[in-house]
């Protein structure tokens, strides 16, 4: 098992715990702690139409990995980010299709692991499911 900071355990938790950030202060606060333990990361929201937002959702997430500095920009990165942030939406598909999804998406990488986790508002109105889906690539 692996040990020490980098981790593909160790980038997935610091995604998640990116994404749970709830305001920009919280946000900058928890990206500036990571950046202190040698993480690169990278946050952004999202929202709409479960469905025709699921391209916007990836390209939002490769755009802000590069805009970061998390990615160089290669295709080889911006792949990895879009796999993993694919993979973290079809983890909840079942309970957002037909619905309106909101919420974050969190990036980190440390070495060759990349970690996307995007928390989700699922629902209509204030009657909200929560749901946290995860992807990982190591490049």
């Amino acid at each position: 098992m692996e040990t020490g900071i980098g981790t593909s355990a160790e980038v997935a938790a610091a995604a998640i715990q990116l994404s749970l950030t709830f305001d920009r202060e919280s946000e900058r606060a928890m990206r500036a702690s990571l950046g202190e333990k040698g993480f690169r990361t990278a946050a952004v929201d999202f929202g709409g139409e479960f469905i025709p937002s699921i391209n916007k959702i990836i390209e939002r997430a490769v755009i802000a990995a590069r805009r970061e500095g998390v990615t160089d920009g290669s295709h080889l990165e911006e792949g990895a980010v879009a796999g993993a942030a694919r993979e973290a939406l079809s983890s909840i598909v079942n309970k957002a299709i037909g619905l309106n999804v909101g919420g974050k998406i969190g990036i980190v990488r440390e070495g060759e692991h990349v970690g996307v986790a995007m928390f989700f508002r699922i629902g209509l109105l204030n009657l909200n499911e929560v749901a946290i889906g995860l992807g990982h690539r190591a490049l």
